[in-house]
């Protein structure tokens, strides 16, 4: 991306680490002030029946009985993927951020102060006029320094540079948290190289990548002539081979989820005999980070073929390769030609879009990935609920005391590892809202006029902080997500679990709601965060954040047994044609999933609401429960859409997100009278039941 805002591939190495629970969903609704929301909420039935389909039995498929009619008369809009249920967060956020920029953009802002940066940043992606007027020319200075590229050297010298930029298409370097000694941030490497979503994109043979791949070409060939090159076909093949190379040498994401075997550390005289070709020590020095007498690296075989590759492949190809991944990833910031180019592949192509977000959305996406922070102040000051803070740490202490309850009662669990896990679990660190400190940006100088010096000013910002944190204490206040995300996370290296303000909205919470829609909505949200620090990964790292044993082995191999049955549970599920849930890639999440919702039930029974018999509209206190959890999860996805993240999410589909945990957990038997027979029965025996 205008490397540039290579700022994405930045973040994407920063947040590799978190554990995210939902993909954010760009849903709609309009433009509501919180005031409007609460006086909404007052009359709102939050459990809804005009929503079911009453033509399926509950004890068949939970999902369709709660959430059928919703689906029907809830079509994708077609500038998204996928619509879910919680689309009024997302779009209400959306609403609200976009009037916040406008308003601004319309002011006299103090130079220099978050306003003034947040508006100018804005203005420069709404002014069409003036990307339209320069076409690609903010990328020609980047295009002619590659062509004048005579040797590895000078190769590698344009990588340095690109780094220091806030991007790089072939070395994925970051600085982070070293996992195996958490007080410490560390110089580290992740493969990269690659421009489709995954390895598994160069080497399936079905159809549907196929046409992914032939709509990649398409781009390829499509933004070189845009550029005045005419030769695209024949660099095409070069390039794709290249990256093909590469490929091979990458990991699956099943492999990437595998914490030991994505921590190799080298001393940086053995990473160079490892790599001759890779100049580290002038690389490192180039990087600002010349002081390293080590680097964890994620994956040594992919460093192994690039240092292959820069003997094996002609200069004149890795010149291609770079300019490459400077128009592809520049595309979306460039005039309208390059930016309906690039939907054509990553809108149509890969998420089945029929149509562009309008402008306003697209740039104000932008504005939060790079100065989420500033733009969260924002927001936060106008439509935070500050009572939703207070009520949000009554949930979690209820939670957390009921997850200790469930891990002193577990019968395959022995003493000592017990006593760990509950050392653990009471060390967590909550974060609700929005940071304590906020992000300093005085260093970023954003102009009105030229979206690309702003793009290329994030970018550099964004690279000195990271490496600026090197040898320097870890800081716990940060936060890995802006105060507008509909998201939450969990994060094995500070043990922590973190709920923006973004998300603190109905469906998940809502704070005139009676606790049934609460518990079963962001309650069983908060008991999924927990649960990631016992999932197939989480239950890797201690109390303090550091990838190291702290179970018996008995009791591992006891939680592996259990875990694998997840994971062919999931494994059996079709999503399309003879596509199927991956359950090893989604294992954490669908772990998480069933524990989310079986402590938050248990805490829900605490409540006086539980304990009495009062039904609204029809339905008990417990079946109440279950109907928030499976409205949560409600979406209509496009057939790509699906396709896309069955490889590439660690999330499963919505439908067995809701329905899956449901099956094995007695409670929900026993609201739905579910029995022998039914679609959704399983023999208690074989109920799955970890924490």
């Amino acid at each position: 991306m205008l490397r540039t805002i290579n700022i994405a591939t930045l973040f994407y190495f920063i947040m590799r680490k978190y554990f995210v629970l939902i993909t954010v969903l760009a849903l709609g609704v309009f433009s509501f002030t919180m005031n409007n929301l609460r006086s909404i909420s007052g009359s709102r039935k939050f459990i809804d029946s005009a929503n079911f389909d009453f033509s399926v039995k509950p004890a068949d498929n939970f999902y369709q009985y709660a959430n059928g009619m919703w689906l029907k008369n809830n079509p994708i809009p077609p500038s998204e993927s996928r619509w879910g249920s919680f689309s009024e967060i997302q779009e209400f956020n959306y609403q609200a951020l976009h009037g916040l920029l406008d308003e601004y953009a319309a002011k006299q802002n103090k130079a220099g102060s978050i306003e003034q940066k947040v508006a100018d940043f804005y203005k420069s992606g709404m002014d069409s006029a003036t990307l339209e007027a320069r076409g690609f020319q903010d990328i020609v200075p980047d295009i002619e320094r590659i062509n004048k590229i005579t040797n590895i050297n000078e190769l590698l010298n344009e990588l340095c540079q690109q780094q220091i930029e806030g991007g790089n298409p072939v070395i994925g370097f970051y600085a982070d948290q070293d996992a195996k000694n958490s007080t410490k941030i560390v110089a580290q490497l992740w493969q990269a190289g690659i421009g489709m979503p995954n390895k598994d994109y160069y080497f399936k043979d079905d159809d549907r990548t196929r046409k992914i791949r032939d709509a990649y070409k398409t781009l390829f060939v499509t933004l070189f002539h845009l550029t005045g090159d005419g030769d695209s076909e024949r660099k095409y093949e070069a390039v794709f081979a290249l990256e093909k190379r590469l490929a091979s040498a990458c990991k699956a994401p099943v492999e990437l989820r595998d914490p030991e075997a994505n921590y190799n550390k080298y001393s940086i005289d053995g990473l160079t005999m490892l790599t001759p070709n890779l100049n580290w020590s002038m690389l490192l020095t180039k990087f600002n980070v010349s002081k390293q007498d080590s680097i964890i690296v994620g994956q040594p075989k992919y460093y192994e073929e690039v240092n292959r590759q820069l003997v094996e492949t002609s200069i004149e190809d890795w010149k291609t390769y770079l300019i490459w991944h400077t128009i592809k990833g520049s595309a979306p910031y460039l005039s309208s030609a390059f930016v309906e180019a690039n939907f054509e592949y990553s809108g149509k192509a890969l998420s089945g879009q029929k149509a562009m977000k309008p402008r306003w959305k697209r740039v104000l996406q932008t504005v939060d990935g790079g100065l989420g922070e500033a733009l969260g102040q924002l927001y936060v000051n106008k439509y935070f609920n500050a009572e939703a803070k207070t009520r949000m740490m009554g949930l979690v202490k209820n939670l957390q005391e009921t997850f200790a309850e469930h891990i002193k009662a577990l019968e395959w669990m022995s003493k000592p590892t017990k006593e760990k896990a509950l050392g653990k679990l009471n060390s967590f660190m909550l974060k609700i809202g929005y940071p304590d400190k906020w992000r300093d940006y005085s260093s970023v100088k954003i102009v009105p006029n030229s979206y690309s010096l702003n793009l290329r000013a994030i970018g550099k910002f964004e690279y000195q902080r990271m490496i600026a944190k090197i040898g320097k204490p870890i800081d716990k206040t940060e936060w890995g997500m802006s105060p507008p995300t509909v998201n939450a996370y969990y994060n094995p290296g500070f043990n922590e679990i973190v709920f923006p303000a973004g998300i603190l909205h109905f469906p998940f919470f809502e704070f005139n709601a009676d606790d049934a829609i609460n518990y079963g909505g962001i309650g069983a949200v908060i008991g999924h965060e927990m649960t990631h620090g016992f999932d197939d990964q989480g239950s890797q790292y201690d109390a303090l954040g550091n990838l190291k044993t702290w179970w018996t082995d008995e009791d591992r191999a006891k939680f592996e047994t259990l875990t694998q049955k997840v994971v062919k549970q999931f494994d059996a599920y079709t999503v399309l044609d003879s596509v199927h849930v991956n359950g090893s890639l989604t294992q954490g999440e669908n772990i998480a999933d069933l524990g989310g919702v079986s402590i938050s039930y248990a805490a829900f029974q605490k409540t006086k609401q539980a304990k009495g018999s009062v039904l609204i509209n029809g339905f008990t206190p417990n079946q109440r429960f279950f109907l928030s959890w499976a409205q949560v999860w409600r979406s209509n996805i496009t057939d790509e859409a699906a396709a896309l993240r069955i490889n590439t999410d660690p999330h499963s589909p919505g439908l067995y997100r809701c329905n899956g945990p449901l099956t094995n957990f007695t409670p929900f038997y026993e609201a739905f009278g579910v029995k022998q027979g039914d679609a959704m029965w399983k023999p208690e025996a074989d109920r799955i039941k970890i924490w």
